[in-house]
């Protein structure tokens, strides 16, 4: 890759040292042009690292901006991280997430934030997480995952996992921006009846209901789908009083931010209602120590109810692509303005 990399000594020249250190802690040695894109910047030095663990990254606190996804990263960026960086200019987030960063933190500080959030000419071409949710969902009701694993004990029975046919039930979307349109759009072409909730858009669709309640989506809905961003209305929404209207064997699926499920209060529901399943690609807190989590927890004696994938949603090649390519031009475009 020809990167500088932040594991070991290097001898640098004078003129290198004046450089402004831009510090990468997701992996990108996989992707066509996101190296180059960096490389391009006046008057940079890229710190390569892409596993990068709190040892190491406290050692860059003169870097100048920080290249950075949720995805991969354990490092949170916020006070308890970064309050030794006091050079610290940008950080950029190939995501439209940005739990990983602590917004006030950052404005408080003057460190610009860049991330994908509204850029709505690249983001509206990925539609990886709705396709990922899509999977989760045909996965869980066909028992893809227990099938796959009675068969690898060498058993060939297909009652235990007798599943679901899509054209026969109620699909309901919570939230209809990009990636809940996608999978609503998904939905209706399987043949499903398909209920969105989102009290910010209108659906303008022959087949597809407008929710004016979650209660009522929750009543009528055998799958749900939730596609948010965390926001003061969405944190922890899937809760008891949501779960209490919901069908005891609903599957709920989340490919947002698990800090949209009061985790403790779904466990609960999983508990008293055998036939409910969650799928999920995200867990709340991830970015520290998922070991403590109680979705993690509750998994590992109930995978019949619970599947988890490690926040894979938007991890295709193209999307890849797409994402962290913008997502490093616009850092050049707003150091280049300095």
């Amino acid at each position: 890759m020809g990167f500088v990399t932040g594991r070991y000594n290097h001898k640098e020249s004078s003129s290198e040292m004046i450089k402004r250190k831009i510090l990468v802690i997701t992996p990108i040695s996989h992707l066509l042009n996101v190296e180059k894109i960096l490389r391009s910047i006046p008057a940079s030095k890229i710190v390569y690292l892409p596993d990068c663990e709190y040892i190491d990254f406290k050692k860059h606190s003169d870097s100048f901006a920080i290249f950075t996804n949720p995805n991969k990263s354990t490092i949170f960026l916020g006070k308890d991280n970064l309050k030794e960086f006091d050079t610290l200019k940008f950080i950029c987030t190939a995501s439209t997430g940005t739990v990983h960063i602590d917004k006030d933190f950052c404005k408080n500080k003057n460190i610009n934030i860049i991330s994908l959030t509204e850029e709505r000419n690249v983001i509206n071409k990925i539609s990886s997480t709705a396709e990922h949710a899509f999977a989760l969902m045909i996965a869980s009701i066909r028992n893809i995952p227990e099938a796959n694993n009675n068969v690898s004990e060498k058993n060939w029975d297909y009652e235990p996992f007798i599943g679901r046919q899509i054209d026969s039930l109620t699909i309901g979307v919570i939230g209809y921006g990009r990636l809940g349109t996608f999978f609503a759009n998904y939905a209706e072409s399987f043949g499903a009846n398909v209920l969105v909730y989102d009290p910010y858009k209108s659906v303008i669709h022959t087949r597809i209901r407008q929710s004016l309640t979650l209660e009522e989506l929750a009543i009528s809905s055998d799958i749900i789908s939730l596609h948010v961003h965390v926001t003061e209305e969405t944190n922890q929404m899937i809760n008891s009083e949501f779960l209490a209207y919901c069908k005891d064997s609903v599957l709920i699926i989340n490919t947002s931010r698990g800090e949209v499920v009061n985790e403790n209060h779904l466990i609960n529901f999983l508990k008293k209602n055998k036939s409910a399943k969650y799928a999920t690609d995200v867990l709340s807190n991830e970015v520290n120590d998922i070991s403590k989590n109680p979705i993690m927890r509750y998994h590992k004696d109930h995978k019949n109810q619970i599947t988890i994938t490690p926040h894979i949603g938007g991890m295709t090649k193209e999307a890849q692509n797409l994402a962290f390519d913008h997502a490093a031009k616009l850092l050049k475009a707003s150091i280049e303005k300095i």
